[in-house]
């Protein structure tokens, strides 16, 4: 997927849309964390990512990087899928 060549999407209109999300860190290895796991078949998982700019941008599901950070939302990011989420706002951010 060619992130620069799809439709994107608002952070904020996501929030709107599924909730406040929570940081979520890895302690251990994702495949080994089984309430991840749950979380990525339920569509509810965001990868936060930096751009060649310093951006940060987002893409719903799991991807592994060394400097990705991962959002949980209380409901599905289905209908937001091979979106490019920009305009993160760090303050939307449940702690």
């Amino acid at each position: 997927m060619k992130l620069l060549k799809v439709k994107t999407a608002r952070f904020s209109q996501i929030v709107e849309q599924c909730g406040r999300p929570q940081v979520y860190i890895l302690w251990q290895k994702p495949s080994a964390d089984r309430h991840f796991q749950s979380q990525i078949k339920n569509n509810r998982v965001m990868t936060i990512l930096k751009s060649e700019s310093g951006t940060d941008f987002g893409v719903v599901g799991f991807k592994a990087s060394k400097d990705a950070r991962y959002l949980v939302f209380p409901r599905s990011l289905k209908r937001f899928a091979n979106q490019r989420i920009v305009g993160i706002d760090w303050t939307l951010v449940r702690e």
